[in-house]
């Protein structure tokens, strides 16, 4: 039988697992669990009642959170010209055309996001089973295929994130650090729930949201009643 480690055990005294929490009352429970030696990341896990098989009930967004997901965001784009000089400008870690494809697929990635002109998409199509797997391929969607390179790098690096149905109609979000404010992550989570709400197909009858619950990296997870 496998056992718990003294401090997963000392963090199910704080809670009950039976009972459902609003997200100030989650959050305040996982600020008072036992701490590891890292800043763990608090991720809201949704289970929605969509069929991700079909096209029109894919849920798939982006949403700037207010306080950021505490995490430094290294941007690399892909542009020429003028918007090289805006994209260095604008604070992107990695900028270049094919000098920065033909980097990427000779297996670079120390990136955590992907910006592209319109004009570099033919070209960075090649990426496609390099980037696409890893979730960094830019999409119109998203907002990262865009002209706009100094207002699509300052979204990124301010907290926004993107967002979809895996193949089990789930959605994993970390929205923030276990360190940051209970207001702030409040605040997150709540910015994040609406959006998805927002996102309801309209082919979806009855119930949205089958489960939510909320967790930190090491810690138990809370059900949510969202």
């Amino acid at each position: 039988m496998k056992s718990h480690s003294k401090r997963y055990s000392e963090s199910e005294k704080t809670l009950d697992r039976n009972k459902t929490y609003n997200f100030p009352e989650a959050i305040s429970i996982l600020k008072k669990v036992p701490k590891v030696k890292f800043d763990e990341t608090v991720e809201i896990n949704i289970h929605l009642n969509v069929d991700p098989k079909n096209s029109d009930q894919l849920v798939r967004g982006t949403v700037v959170l207010p306080h950021g997901t505490g995490k430094k965001v290294k941007v690399a784009v892909f542009c020429k010209g003028e918007h090289e000089k805006q994209a260095k400008e604008a604070g992107a870690d990695y900028v270049g055309a094919e000098d920065l494809i033909d980097k990427v697929a000779k297996g670079f990635l120390d990136f955590d996001r992907a910006i592209a002109t319109p004009e570099m998409m033919k070209d960075l199509s090649k990426l496609g089973k390099v980037l696409g797997p890893k979730g960094l391929m830019p999409s119109p969607k998203a907002g990262t295929v865009t002209n706009n390179i100094a207002s699509a790098i300052k979204e990124v690096k301010a907290g926004k994130i993107e967002f979809k149905t895996d193949k089990q109609a789930g959605i994993h979000v970390g929205i923030g650090k276990i360190s940051f404010a209970e207001n702030q992550l409040v605040e997150n989570a709540t910015t994040l729930m609406e959006t998805i709400k927002s996102l309801r197909p309209a082919s979806v009858k009855g119930i949205f949201l089958r489960s939510v619950s909320i967790a930190t990296t090491m810690g138990p997870g809370l059900k949510i009643n969202a």
